[in-house]
């Protein structure tokens, strides 16, 4: 499609494509319900953030909202910049900045997990810079159904298993919003390759060594065994119906259970040994995010262990999350671990 079609397509919210006007109504109608007026729209050159960049260019032809579309460059590839730079041109035949946050920390292990750490640190950063308090990101439903089996694999319990909420926090009063992740990922290539021509693919989510690229091989033998993605996202819809009920009860006990005093946080030992492992799993997950205020939970596994090892009368003290675990009588105690400390 050439320059000046697409950005027709765009002014006419893509009235002239029946599937696609349907998904601008359901976006521009998530938009609308957050009352902001300025938005950072996380963009990678895949499919999906592409489509995403074009239903916010499509929302701004009507509306006065600001949207910065930014792309973190990790600079683990070694045409990552290249790349980069590719993207930014592509989308500026369509009238939208791109702005590349280059990377300078040095990502050689756990790959995927501090890659994507780094992009939500710099995220937020630029946030804080530009005084903007919601990014927009592109996770569709097969990211959905991927990041449950993940957490499946893993033994997460019930917060885990409800995968991702379109709305979370990320650090203080900053807030990912996810307003695709009921479309599927053909309808988002759909969306790239009308307004964009073309998407890039990324190498890494062909490699087998990561477990995201293994479960996302299983979609069509499951399939085949007539399990299909729409009846997994009602299990976990329903999951989450089930999760809000248990953040209800929780808010009211972590209020009577925790007590944060300048720079460590206080467990109420004996009510905290009361609770199933589902509640002391989340205690220990909410103080910590309390106290270093980290966006990802530390491993369901590591916190389990940590719950059986302060059980013990001749525990004295445990690191996890950045954070230090002491107990005294009949408190546990987390400060911040030294070398987190700034």
């Amino acid at each position: 499609m050439s320059k000046k079609n697409s950005n027709v397509v765009l002014k006419n919210n893509f009235k002239d494509f029946e599937d696609l006007n349907k998904v601008y109504e359901k976006f521009e109608y998530k938009i609308q319900r957050l009352k902001k007026k300025s938005f950072i729209v996380g963009i990678s050159g895949g499919p999906d953030s592409l489509a995403l960049a074009a239903l916010c260019k499509a929302y701004n032809y009507k509306n006065k909202i600001k949207f910065d579309y930014v792309l973190v460059n990790h600079n683990i590839r070694t045409n990552s910049s290249k790349e980069a730079k590719q993207v930014k041109n592509l989308l500026k035949k369509n009238r939208i900045n791109l702005k590349i946050l280059n990377n300078k920390k040095k990502i050689d292990r756990n790959i995927q997990g501090l890659a994507r750490q780094v992009r939500y640190d710099m995220l937020k950063d630029y946030c804080l810079k530009k005084k903007i308090n919601t990014i927009l990101t592109a996770h569709n439903l097969e990211d959905q159904v991927e990041t449950f089996f993940i957490r499946l694999s893993r033994g997460s319990g019930l917060t885990g298993l409800s995968a991702m909420k379109p709305l979370s926090k990320l650090y203080k009063n900053i807030y990912l919003f996810r307003p695709l992740l009921d479309i599927r990922k053909k309808v988002l290539i759909k969306f790239s390759k009308n307004i964009f021509g073309k998407f890039f693919k990324d190498p890494s989510n062909k490699n087998k060594k990561f477990l995201r690229t293994k479960i996302r091989s299983l979609e069509k033998p499951l399939e085949q065994s007539g399990i299909n993605y729409n009846q997994i996202i009602k299990s976990i819809n329903n999951l989450a119906a089930s999760k809000a009920t248990l953040d209800e009860y929780f808010s009211r006990i972590s209020k009577e259970t925790i007590k944060k005093n300048k720079n460590q946080i206080s467990i109420d030992f004996k009510k905290f040994q009361n609770f199933n492992n589902e509640i002391k799993i989340k205690l220990i997950n909410h103080s910590i995010k309390i106290l270093v205020k980290n966006y990802y939970n530390p491993r369901s596994k590591k916190v389990i262990n940590l719950i059986k090892n302060i059980k013990s009368e001749k525990f004295k003290s445990s690191t996890l999350g950045g954070c230090l675990f002491l107990k005294k009588r009949d408190t546990l105690i987390l400060k911040i671990e030294k070398n987190q400390q700034i």
